[in-house]
């Protein structure tokens, strides 16, 4: 008989704003092919070069498809094979031992976005380690400042829809690189500026979406603040803002005022590198150009002083009246749209009196004698990450992995830089054999994953994992035994007024569904104000400044306290960067340059980071460099340089180009240290230090030097 291919709807798994929905076709159980589902209005029927051949990531002969023991020196990456009983056993034995010996904090887990859906992301296992009382894991790798900063100024509110962008007239892109990171937005832009608006890219690198804008403003790294800072000056100066809709809708206007008159187009001209002409152009365009938006990206944070350039940026388009309109406004998360049940997957109700919690951003120090810890860490649980290639000070989480008395177990699809680690390994399903609901950050649809085949091998979702976990620690409660149905039951507030129309049938059947919202073509949330702040109105002056520098309860798997710290500035400011030129001249006479690691285009963080098709497109891991810097340290393009600081080495192939500023540098992220020569990649530089806000990472605020192998 002749084999009958069938095709099922699922839901893109990975950590991306655009959240496409996928046909899947199958034939034979196995899965043959996914493509972009075209009925689908955001995404529209295309899938980007990271997942456009998934079914090579199912089918691969690499996967993992067994529980693993390990049998050879820790980072060998050498197992056996053992069975399901075996392996829970083995861990749930260490387990209650370290707990019993040492208490509970001395077990960690590490997980972040490997996969987004609700079910089996980013909480799938706090209820478990909850329960536990293991040490909590903090999570803020990815818009904890930014979201810190935005919700003192705005609050939860999901801000600009962006297929309203369409009716924008003046479009800032800053710190996205929208083709990569963002590519099923970028049609609304183009539409937008077939319309007549203009497209201003706000990047130290020329990207491939900057090469389409038409204005590139190649900022200094780390200098943001200041730039947005000296728009408000010129807003004020020139009598650019909307004094009825600042009256109404605002507090703080006056204070605000006086705090942007230090930030004259000259001296912020001198901080960013840019022309006080150029600063000045575009403070009018946003002003006059209505409506006029702003889409902020996740690297604006990453930076020391990252949450108050989010909070000068915040300000503007409530200075000039961009809210009124559709298309106007200012965009940075969607997902607060999205009435998910949360409470429901984290359960901070099984936290204990006084719990530990760890900011993942720590954990090489964690890991050795960097952090004094008491107790400190005996296991280590990684699922939904890979920390050895994505997390900062790359050598020492190496050194901490190695130790034989860390008792460390991985669940994955690969042997991932940090699989290879383990004690014990165990087998992950990948989306397409896997039930999931997924929430969106970078749309308002709703989307439903329905799996497309069983499980390959002895291969089990989160969902399953922490329910078999569970069982073996004797934990009774009724969430440990809920089936995934439940859990979709679950996991929206389905009688928000959001979900009306929305059911999980209709999910089922069609895949999607856009959240009961007026349309893009009708959508301005802060047209007449209702910003979700303490005053109702858009906050210039933060009135949650005086809580302190507080860390957002999504982010802490399920601990909702703050930082311990002094209240902060109610006011935007500039902070400088701590490793730059300019203002740390002495660590820049041993390191010079200014490395920034954006998003490969190729790779999902790691995701994809083995496979051979991205691997190709994405080529060796890069340094690009401009021409000057190039000549200045005897490099030439295609050469094999060493990258290097006080924290670690990484080597690269040399690409010169007039597309970055002279003295910086990048460096994409998500290349595998074990597949890039040198055994390193990126974060072996990179530093764990916190930006001002919400205990961000600062990713771009890191001296190097460069220097032929």
């Amino acid at each position: 008989m002749a084999s009958q291919t069938e095709t099922v709807i699922g839901a893109c798994p990975q950590d991306c704003p655009d959240t496409c929905s996928m046909i899947v076709s199958k034939e034979n159980g196995k899965v043959i092919s996914v493509r972009g589902n075209p009925d689908q209005p955001f995404t529209k029927g295309r899938l980007c070069v990271k997942v456009n051949n998934y079914q090579e990531r199912v089918n691969s002969t690499d996967r993992i498809l067994y529980p693993m023991r390990r049998t050879g020196p820790k980072g060998s990456g050498l197992f056996e094979q053992i069975g399901w009983n075996e392996a829970l056993e083995e861990i749930t034995t260490r387990w209650k031992e370290i707990a019993a010996t040492s208490g509970p904090k001395a077990i960690l887990p590490y997980s972040y976005l490997g996969t987004q859906g609700i079910l089996n992301g980013l909480n799938v296992g706090d209820p478990f380690f909850n329960k536990l009382g293991a040490t909590i894991s903090e999570r803020t790798f990815c818009d904890s400042g930014a979201c810190t900063a935005y919700t003192m100024t705005i609050g939860h509110t999901a801000g600009v829809d962006p297929e309203s962008f369409v009716h924008s007239r003046y479009i800032v892109l800053w710190a996205s690189n929208t083709l990569t990171t963002n590519s099923h937005h970028w049609p609304f832009i183009d539409e937008a500026r077939k319309r007549g608006a203009k497209i201003v890219v706000i990047d130290p690198y020329r990207t491939r979406t900057a090469r389409l804008a038409d204005l590139h403003v190649p900022i200094r790294p780390g200098t943001d603040g200041a730039l947005a800072l000296g728009i408000i000056h010129i807003l004020f100066r020139d009598g650019l803002t909307d004094a009825d809709y600042i009256s109404q809708y605002s507090i703080g206007a006056d204070e605000l005022a006086e705090r942007a008159a230090e930030y004259t187009p000259a001296m912020v001209a001198d901080i960013t590198g840019l022309s006080a002409e150029l600063i000045t152009e575009l403070a009018h365009g946003i002003a006059t150009s209505q409506p006029s938006v702003i889409r902020i990206g996740v690297a604006i944070e990453r930076q020391s002083g990252g949450g108050q350039a989010v909070r000068a940026i915040s300000c503007i388009p409530a200075l000039v009246g961009s809210w009124r309109r559709p298309g106007g406004g200012l965009l940075q998360l969607p997902l607060w749209a999205f009435p998910v049940n949360w409470g429901a997957f984290i359960r901070p109700d099984f936290i204990g009196p006084e719990p530990r919690v760890l900011n993942q951003w720590k954990l090489g120090e964690a890991l050795t004698d960097e952090m004094p810890l008491d107790p400190p860490i005996r296991s280590l649980m990684v699922y939904n990450a890979n920390p050895m290639a994505m997390a900062p000070e790359q050598g020492r989480i190496a050194q901490g992995l190695a130790r034989e008395d860390l008792f460390t177990v991985v669940s994955e699809h690969f042997l991932t830089d940090t699989a290879r680690y383990a004690d014990i390994l165990l087998p992950a399903t990948t989306q397409v054999e896997q039930e999931d609901i997924m929430f969106s950050w970078g749309h308002f649809y709703l989307s439903y994953n329905n799996r497309a085949i069983d499980p390959m091998g002895e291969a089990i979702s989160n969902t399953e994992l922490f329910r078999r976990l569970a069982k073996a620690m004797g934990f009774e409660d009724p969430c440990f035994s809920r089936t995934d149905e439940e859990q979709i039951a679950q996991a929206m507030l389905w009688d928000a007024p959001q979900m009306e129309g929305i059911t999980v049938e209709r999910l089922k059947r069609e895949g999607f569904a856009r959240l009961n919202l007026p349309s893009a073509d009708e959508y301005a949330p802060h047209a007449q104000g209702n910003f979700a702040t303490p005053s109702g109105k858009c906050e210039f002056k933060a009135s949650m400044a005086a809580e302190g520098n507080f860390v957002l309860g999504l982010f802490r798997q399920g601990y909702d306290g703050q930082q311990s710290g002094e209240p902060i500035d109610p006011l935007p400011h500039y902070i400088a960067p701590q490793e730059s030129r300019f203002t740390n001249p002495v660590l820049a006479a041993r390191y010079p340059l200014n490395l920034i690691t954006p998003k490969n285009h190729a790779f999902l963080s790691s995701s994809f980071g083995n496979l051979p098709h991205q691997r190709r497109h994405a080529g060796e891991q890069p340094v690009v460099m401009h021409p000057a810097d190039a000549a200045k340290y005897g490099i030439a393009a295609g050469e094999r340089v060493r990258v290097h600081n006080d924290r670690g080495t990484f080597e690269a192939i040399a690409q010169v180009t007039k597309d970055i500023r002279q003295g910086v540098v990048v460096a994409p992220a998500g290349h595998w240290a074990s597949l890039n020569s040198g055994g390193a990649t990126v974060h072996a530089v990179t530093s764990s230090r916190y930006a001002d806000m919400g205990a961000a990472p600062t990713f771009s605020d890191t001296l190097v030097a460069v220097e032929r192998c």
